[in-house]
């Protein structure tokens, strides 16, 4: 039981507890509660009969039983309208991002038939338009032509292709059942915009070879080489190619004015795509555009996906660039895809839960696999077209696969005669908008450090490659988070005049020092990675403000350390601790702690540093600390070692 202590004016402090510490089993239950289930996802459950938990279940692993019991007439013509929307977008997107891939056209048609269904069933964003994406699409082709060349062996390279996707989905689903949502949160803002900008800049300089008609051109993807290219086999350049690339850029960019300048217009910009593979494909066929320098898509076969479960390849001679592949764009596509999810949820008031999602992405790719699919996701052009298309659930998804399906059945062979320079000015289009000057401009103004982090994404995967370019960029944010953990603030606090409130005096100048007391306040956890910082910089607390007390007539008699900041301390910290109040007591300064948090009390417990301290210097408050000190703390104390 706490003691009952007294202040300097008689009145009765508040009381520390100081109950015996958790045992393991609790301790480690409640955090692995707030490492993996920090949004707590089963509160629902809490007090209901069995059959009731048994139903939330079901909804909350296979959401689509939580929202169509609920579907109305109303709410299928809204999600009809969006549905045909998106579809218009994604047939162009599928073949201009296959042919991105290296893959046959048809394939980028596939993905959008069964992927959708899938996310339809386990996905839990209403918003979120299923689609396949620029960026992975490249690299899944960059990692996957280093070992197998898609001209001399296509068969072979798409079915690393699918195997690639096979190990993508795999990854997510087990990212999203082992709750391990976190490991996605490396990713950082800043990352994703340099990485993001890179990636478009590679791909707007690639499509370059579509526009102007080349037929020679590198595999690399760095800057370097794709401009070299273009001078080396300049003398290949068609003005035809050019001129109707040009003008299909120039249509396409203007739709996107008019959705920026008038949002209610969004349609412009989302057929746009579709309007130019349409009057592309009528240019191609009635003026012979083949004969003319303008290369075609060439043939699309009718018929719905066939199944790729044969085509999967695990031949060590070439399973280590699908891996590769797999591995990196499983994170990158759920990092896009749960960021625009909850993006738009955030518009909604509503919420979305990550795991879930990472296992609706693990399921649909896959499946996809399975079904000469190759990697999806969410992307932004699609569910944003889908969001201001109006959609209500995710039954937009499934209205898009049906139009998928109708278009694989019966219309197929008409996007045979699609010129690819169409595809080219498609894929530029969309890439302009991925460059965002403006997020990273305001990087520049308001953190210096992560807009480093976003230009080493950008000019990495520009100059070098795009993994290269992310690892670095994610190296060096993980390297400002070892910073900040190994060189943790602390800061001197006084008191605001008629209150009892305590700041710190550098952000509020006006606060009052109090006579003879130094109180610092830690704000992170204590490990062995700071806690030599931490004693350095709490003893040059004291030298500093013995010095400036000194000036002025007065003296350190008492520091406060309050600790409601520092939410751990393991065994190198609570050693610290004792040199830090061996050494003030050396200078004849008395030091007691404020407002330890559960598991700080717990650790400080249990290596019986609170029993070589005294339990009178273990302060609930600043206001009781100071209070304290003034009438109790009079004997020296022997410190020993802490020990467990």
């Amino acid at each position: 039981m706490a003691p009952v202590r007294v202040g300097a004016t008689g009145e009765t402090l508040n009381k520390v507890n100081f109950a015996a510490p958790r045992s393991f089993a609790t301790a480690l239950k409640s955090d692995l509660k707030e490492t993996l289930f920090p949004d707590d996802p089963f509160h629902d459950f809490k007090g209901k009969p069995l059959p009731i938990k048994a139903k939330k279940a079901v909804q909350y692993f296979v959401p689509i039983f939580e929202w169509l019991p609920k579907y109305s007439w109303k709410l299928f013509m809204r999600d009809l309208l969006a549905g045909i929307t998106i579809a218009s977008l994604a047939i162009p997107q599928g073949i201009s991002y296959a042919k991105l891939a290296n893959i046959p056209p048809i394939i980028g048609l596939y993905s959008s038939f069964v992927p959708p269904l899938i996310y339809a069933v386990f996905g839990s964003s209403k918003h979120i338009a299923v689609g396949t994406v620029a960026a992975c699409s490249l690299i899944i082709a960059s990692t996957i032509e280093t070992k197998v060349n898609p001209v001399e062996q296509p068969d072979l390279y798409l079915n690393l292709v699918f195997t690639a996707t096979l190990v993508s989905g795999v990854t997510q689903l087990i990212l999203g059942v082992f709750r391990l949502g976190i490991l996605v949160d490396f990713l950082s803002h800043s990352t994703i915009i340099g990485f993001m900008g890179g990636t478009a800049t590679l791909i707007c300089l690639q499509q370059l070879k579509g526009i102007l008609g080349l037929k020679h051109f590198t595999t690399h993807t760095d800057m370097v080489s794709v401009i070299r290219a273009i001078f080396k086999n300049k003398k290949e350049i068609r003005w035809e190619s050019t001129v109707v690339g040009v003008i299909f850029l120039v249509f396409l960019q203007f739709t996107r004015f008019v959705k920026q300048k008038k949002p209610k217009l969004f349609w412009v910009s989302a057929i746009g795509p579709m309007v130019v593979v349409t009057s592309g494909c009528i240019f191609a066929y009635l003026a012979h555009a083949e004969k003319h320098g303008i290369a075609i898509v060439g043939d699309l076969k009718k018929g719905i996906n066939p199944s790729s479960l044969k085509n999967l390849n695990f031949d060590p001679k070439y399973i280590s660039a699908p891996i590769q592949a797999g591995l990196i764009t499983a994170v990158i596509a759920l990092a896009e895809g749960i960021a625009i999810g909850r993006s738009f949820a955030i518009m909604e008031n509503e919420q979305i839960d990550g795991n879930k999602e990472m296992i609706a992405f693990g399921l649909m790719n896959i499946v996809g696999s399975f079904t000469s699919c190759y990697l999806t996701t969410g992307p932004f052009s699609k569910s944003a077209v889908n969001y201001n298309a109006g959609c209500k659930t995710q039954m937009t998804n499934v209205v898009m696969s049906m139009c998928m399906m109708l278009t694989l059945l019966f219309l197929a062979p008409l996007f045979s005669y699609t010129p690819l320079v169409a595809l080219s000015a498609i894929i530029m289009s969309a890439m302009l908008g991925l460059i965002e000057y403006e997020k990273a401009y305001h990087l520049y103004k308001t953190d210096k450090f992560d807009f480093s982090i976003c230009m080493v994404a950008f000019f990495g995967v520009a100059f070098i490659s795009m993994d290269v370019g992310l690892m670095l960029s994610v190296g060096l944010a993980l390297l400002r988070a070892l910073l900040y953990v190994a060189r943790p603030p602390s800061s001197k606090l006084g008191k605001i005049p008629d209150t009892s409130v305590y700041r710190d005096v550098e952000q509020y100048p006006g606060a009052i020092d109090i006579p003879k007391t130094l109180i610092l306040q830690l704000g992170s956890p204590i490990y062995f990675a700071n806690s030599g910082y931490l004693r350095e910089r709490i003893l040059r607390w004291v030298r500093d403000e013995k010095a400036n007390k000194e000036s002025h007539g007065d003296d350190v008699e008492y520091v406060l350390l309050d600790l409601g900041g520092v939410t751990s301390i393991d065994i190198t910290g609570v050693e610290t601790l004792v040199e830090i109040f061996r050494s003030l007591e050396v200078k004849e300064i008395k030091a007691v702690i404020v407002n330890p948090r559960l598991e700080v009390m717990e650790k400080l417990t249990l290596t019986h540093f609170i029993d070589k301290i005294g339990k009178e210097r273990v302060f609930l408050s600043i206001e009781d600390a100071i209070e304290g000190c003034k009438f109790s703390l009079s004997r020296p104390k022997d410190y020993g070692s802490a020990q467990c």
